[in-house]
């Protein structure tokens, strides 16, 4: 098996042992296969090499339902960490809140949207009045409007088509932010940016495990934290957009 290393010399404590962790805790799901780690250090990790291969419809069901049988694995409590891990949590180069709690809507507007529109402002990447939709947003989801009685499922928690890689086997995962959070959350990350065959992953998916009623309409609930987190650092377009989304949501919740 070939290998490929990464490597940060400026990177924070514990950036790519958190990385490392949450692949492994992937991993014992027995679902989405993720890149095998080989070896991690402070300032490097060395995973196995993925060799890419185009992908196909059947490749991609395949990932979907082996993407509901990680989520099936779960985890204790929304926000939980990989297991085993009690250090900080990264989406991409950005730490994420460590809380946990026990329903959902509270810990996503707290840990997952509200903590990236700061640095979205301060980089001009979103309007004072954008900001107040996405907080106004955050008080509904707070607030229970889309709680659900779903445990915790066990998520990758950046799952964007770049982060979704196809080899001669399949679909492979890497880079989570892997953590207890909203299943929809990973599958709306998918629809962010196209992943290939989207339509194809999603029928797999719910032949393991059915979607709830009117999951389609919440997509922008779910959205609110890959733009957000990209508003914070990846342009203006990430602003518009996470300001679209928190009207569709807030919209969804009547308000």
């Amino acid at each position: 098996m070939g290998t490929f290393t990464k490597s940060r010399h400026d990177a924070p404590p514990g950036f790519f042992e958190a990385e490392a962790a949450g692949l492994r805790w992937l991993a014992r799901a027995g679902g989405a296969r993720v890149a095998d780690v080989v070896d991690v250090a402070p300032q490097r990790i060395e995973l196995e090499r993925i060799e890419p291969a185009r992908p196909t419809a059947d490749a991609a069901r395949s990932f979907g339902r082996d993407l509901a049988r990680t989520h099936l694995a779960g985890a204790p409590r929304f926000g939980s960490p990989p297991e085993g891990w009690d250090g900080p949590l990264f989406i991409g180069s950005r730490e994420m809140p460590s809380t946990t709690a026990d329903a959902w809507g509270a810990f996503y507007a707290a840990a997952r949207v509200l903590p990236f529109l700061d640095p979205a402002l301060a980089a001009g990447h979103l309007t004072i009045d954008e900001a107040a939709l996405v907080r106004d947003a955050c008080a509904a989801i707070a607030d229970a409007a889309f709680d659900d009685d779903a445990p915790p499922a066990r998520i990758h928690g950046d799952l964007w088509a770049g982060n979704l890689l196809f080899d001669a086997r399949g679909a492979v995962l890497i880079d989570p932010a892997a953590h207890g959070g909203h299943a929809e959350t990973d599958l709306a990350m998918l629809a962010v940016f196209g992943a290939p065959y989207l339509e194809s992953i999603l029928d797999g998916y719910q032949d393991v495990s059915p979607l709830r009623d009117g999951w389609r309409a919440r997509i922008p609930v779910h959205q609110l934290h890959p733009l957000a987190v990209h508003a914070a650092g990846h342009g203006r377009a990430y602003g518009v957009e996470l300001a679209e989304a928190a009207r569709a949501t807030l919209a969804l919740a009547g308000r």
